[in-house]
């Protein structure tokens, strides 16, 4: 007989091995996406026509931003299911779409090779990991979320974002370990960013077979055994209009921000800063990993004074910093320097990427959480973090570079409205209800 009690968490040591399980899950799905802008330095004369660097690395950016407009329609599939079937399930799902959208990258040939058919095809494995990734995040947030104790929830949900992070540290630290021990420039440019995606498509297929072993979440063995209950639909998630809009309001700011101090920052670096790629790469490496090991402390400070007062921090910061940050990293010729701006600016974003997570699940029910926070939550990316390197990129090409960094503050500035006049979700969280 299958009850609630089959699937609570007795010890924190099971606890612990069930965040850990879809950590690690959350890390190899991160890996998968990123590993695309850390190489499309090397392979964006590929799949494109010659041109200058900036237009190449536009049209790239544009195919980026494309695998960002489908993560609401992943966030929306695999949120449902998540809340229909079960979160164990859908995190299944989505690391094998994943790989799949990896290993097509891998082994599509070049534009000399099969003309436009190789953008097109570099369009479509995007397409499926957009479709992945979108679905990760909402259904990784709220298992970590509904896996983790209510004293420790925010340090435990702050792990979403060390291996999210730390999937793109991989990524770069993969393009490190092939620019100065195993290839050649010119190695890299004609086959050696393939080996990225190979790897990528075979951790997905070993995480697909590790996540079917985790346990399912209590939260969502409870609810699921309720009659009259509604699992998982537009038409149930309508009745939280103020939750959905405040998920895309608290987010908006924040993964603008996250995705001008991580992804576009390697570019950033060669195409304004004229670092060398080798140079930018290992300066974006060194900052992600100190950005990574600070996620839990911030995690466990929001459980200590709460999510608001964290939340506030980075947007007042956020606002009054990034157009010197910007301006400043922009003139510098020295790693050093570039690398204490960067960093700065990522300390800054902690007050926001290591809690956002639990925020989202906190407004939710169980029986409407995973689409709650995934769905709303694609859309924002979608729209400020997936469109970050093509407008940045975009304002250069017009000459106005200045013009994102004041996008970038005006943004974080609303999204401070927001976090000054919400409820702190730790006093008044949703699942405390359950």
């Amino acid at each position: 007989m299958t009850n609630s009690t089959t699937y609570s968490l007795k010890t924190t040591g099971d606890r612990i091995k069930s965040i850990v399980g879809g950590s690690l899950g959350n890390l190899v799905e991160w890996y998968d996406w990123y590993v695309y802008s850390a190489f499309s330095l090397y392979f964006s004369n590929t799949f494109f026509p010659k041109g200058d660097q900036t237009a190449q690395l536009l049209n790239t950016a544009g195919v980026f931003a494309l695998g960002f407009l489908m993560r609401p329609i992943g966030g929306w599939l695999m949120g449902t299911y998540a809340d229909k079937q079960g979160r164990k399930k859908a995190l299944t799902v989505s690391v094998l779409l994943m790989s799949f959208g990896s290993l097509l990258i891998a082994i599509t040939p070049g534009y000399k090779t099969i003309g436009v058919a190789a953008p097109l095809l570099l369009v479509l494995a995007r397409i499926i990991q957009g479709l992945s990734v979108g679905g990760e995040y909402g259904t990784s947030a709220t298992y970590l979320s509904e896996m983790a104790g209510r004293k420790h929830r925010g340090f435990y949900s702050s792990f979403q974002y060390v291996t999210l992070i730390m999937g793109q540290l991989l990524a770069l630290g993969l393009l490190i370990l092939l620019q100065r021990i195993f290839l050649t420039e010119q190695q890299l440019h004609d086959w050696g960013w393939r080996i990225a995606f190979g790897i990528g498509a075979f951790l997905a297929i070993i995480t697909m077979y590790l996540r079917r072993s985790l346990k399912e979440s209590a939260s969502f063995t409870k609810e699921k055994d309720k009659t009259g209950i509604t699992h998982g639909t537009i038409a149930e998630l309508a009745k939280h209009p103020k939750a959905v809009l405040t998920v895309i309001g608290l987010t908006a700011g924040g993964t603008l921000a996250f995705y001008t101090f991580t992804t576009y920052m390697q570019k950033f670096l060669v195409d304004t800063s004229g670092f060398n790629k080798a140079e930018a790469t290992l300066i974006s490496s060194l900052t992600l990993l100190v950005f990574m090991l600070v996620q839990p402390l911030f995690g466990l400070l929001s459980d200590k004074i709460g999510r608001k007062p964290l939340l506030i921090g980075f947007g007042v910061l956020g606002t009054l910093t990034t157009i010197p940050i910007l301006t400043l990293l922009g003139g510098t010729k020295d790693a050093w320097v570039a690398f204490a701006l960067i960093l700065g600016a990522l300390i800054i974003i902690s007050g926001y990427t290591s809690i956002n997570a639990v925020v989202k699940a906190e407004l939710f029910p169980a029986n409407i959480r995973a689409l709650g926070v995934g769905f709303p939550y694609a859309i924002a990316v979608s729209i400020f973090g997936g469109s970050a390197e093509y407008i940045a990129l975009g304002f250069k090409i017009l000459h106005h570079s200045q013009w994102f960094y004041w996008y970038v503050t005006v943004c974080i500035a609303l999204s401070l409205l927001l976090y000054i006049t919400m409820r702190d979700t730790k006093k008044h969280s949703k699942m405390e209800e359950e």
